[in-house]
């Protein structure tokens, strides 16, 4: 008998007064009793309308009436025929704008928290489960994926698991890409992150670390050198924007990238970290995104006393609901409808104050918002002492200009085939924020998996 209570098990969680001074994840996940109450909420709709709103398509209904048996350990391995980083998913993916919003209990209530259970599902298994996945049998064919991020290591694990030898180069020191210096360890654990990639590398899947493609390797090098027969560019977006206002190159202003790196993978809030980062007293972060929730939420957490400038209104909030939330929660101020004009300094180059001004909401523009205009005589004056940043980010023009041949967009994002993932290069794919710019770690996942089996398509018929 389906449980058909109209809302969700909630998510126990650190109190907001507690998790705003530490960096231990936020979100505590379900007990075994309310993993398995909340799985018989699923009424396992034969049409799976779920599944349709996941990119990488879970099984959804399939996985959550094992769980709701408390079968933990199959339910996860229901998961795992399709996706390669399911406790990343439960944590991070935006499901209630994907799986969850197709939900039919939604219609009459709240849908199933389809994200917890997943997650619930691979904290199970990597807890219990001790025994590696087995390696599948080489077929011989080599294929190189560029960049560790969550499409380089969705297409790298697709393709290990039909047998190809799967080498992934990696710029930085460590593997996971913005898993690793984008995402918090608040909201992501990286001690996840690298139980993923184990999984990984236990099916045989490569990663090579410090490798700069298009310095260290071209990727022509790759193909015609090394022996790789298909390459996979998963790189990522990693140039930051900005607002090119006065005031920007003074000591203390940041881009959420570079603020984000030196605390997530360089660990700047601790000690003894190798990278320091400034610990600012009244900290602004521009923007209203994923990215301006995370900088805000780790500023806030090394003392700071955090605003956030957004020229829209709540309403408009690209950041998930559930992230916008928490930051209130643990005590970040908004000013809406505000614009930056200028960043001040005092004489020795730092941050002093920003110039600023009230916006209104005037007609929509291209994306469909309602364009902010400013208003006339609104200006004033926020004391601070550090700027975040947090704009978005645009793909890294390296490969683009060491690689003949690889069409690009103007603004840097590579050409290629919606359905395959094929570049203007034969044997050259390509997928999630180094096409799209900035997106989801899911949508990323789904492009890396389209691609892994393009690649497949393609070196099974040579």
């Amino acid at each position: 008998m389906p449980n058909m209570a109209l809302k969700k098990n909630p998510m126990p969680s650190q109190a907001p007064e507690e998790r705003n001074r530490n960096f231990l994840e936020v979100a505590l996940g379900y007990t075994p009793e309310q993993a398995i109450d909340e799985a018989q909420r699923c009424l396992n709709c034969k049409n799976r309308p779920c599944v349709s709103g996941c990119p990488v398509r879970v099984h959804i209904p399939d996985f959550i009436q094992q769980m709701a048996q408390g079968n933990f350990e199959e339910a996860y391995q229901i998961i795992a025929q399709s996706s390669s980083l399911p406790a990343v998913c439960g944590r991070v993916c935006p499901q209630e704008s994907q799986c969850e919003c197709q939900c039919v209990r939604g219609k009459k209530g709240e849908p199933v928290a389809i994200g917890r259970l997943e997650r619930f599902a691979a904290d199970y298994h990597n807890a219990h489960c001790a025994k590696a996945p087995e390696k599948p049998a080489s077929n011989g064919h080599r294929v190189a994926v560029i960049g560790s991020g969550p499409s380089g290591l969705t297409c790298a694990g697709d393709l290990a698991k039909m047998g190809y030898q799967v080498t992934v180069f990696e710029a930085l020191h460590l593997a996971g890409g913005v898993l690793v210096y984008g995402i918090p360890e608040f909201r992501l654990p990286k001690a996840i992150v690298q139980k993923e990639i184990d999984t990984l590398i236990a099916l045989g899947v490569r990663v090579e670390t410090n490798v700069v493609i298009g310095r260290t390797i071209t990727i022509d090098e790759l193909m015609q050198e090394y022996g790789f027969e298909a390459v996979f560019i998963g790189s990522g977006a990693g140039l930051p924007k900005f607002m090119n206002i006065p005031g920007e190159n003074l000591k203390g202003v940041y881009s959420a990238n570079e603020f984000l790196t030196r605390i997530n993978l360089m660990k700047a809030y601790q000690p003894d970290g190798d990278t320091p980062i400034q610990h600012g007293r009244h900290v602004a972060v521009v923007g209203g995104g994923n990215v301006a929730m995370d900088a805000a939420r780790c500023a806030k957490r090394l003392g700071a006393d955090v605003t956030i400038l957004y020229r829209r209104t709540e309403a408009e909030l690209p950041a998930r609901r559930e992230e916008v939330e928490h930051a209130m929660e643990e005590g970040i101020q908004f000013k809406f409808l505000t614009n930056p004009l200028e960043i001040m300094g005092d004489d020795q180059g730092w941050v002093r104050a920003a110039r600023c001004q009230e916006m209104e909401l005037g007609e929509p523009d291209a994306s469909g918002r309602r364009r902010p205009v400013p208003k006339e005589g609104s200006e004033f004056t926020l004391d601070l002492d550090c700027v975040i940043m947090a704009l978005g980010t645009s793909p890294n023009p390296l490969i683009k200009s060491t690689t003949e041949g690889l069409e690009t967009q103007k603004w840097g994002g590579i050409i290629v085939n919606e359905e395959t993932g094929l570049t203007s290069r034969p044997g050259v794919y390509a997928g999630g924020d180094a096409v799209t710019g900035a997106a989801t770690v899911i949508l990323a996942m789904g492009a890396g998996k389209t691609a892994a089996a393009a690649i497949d398509a393609y070196l099974s018929a040579k």
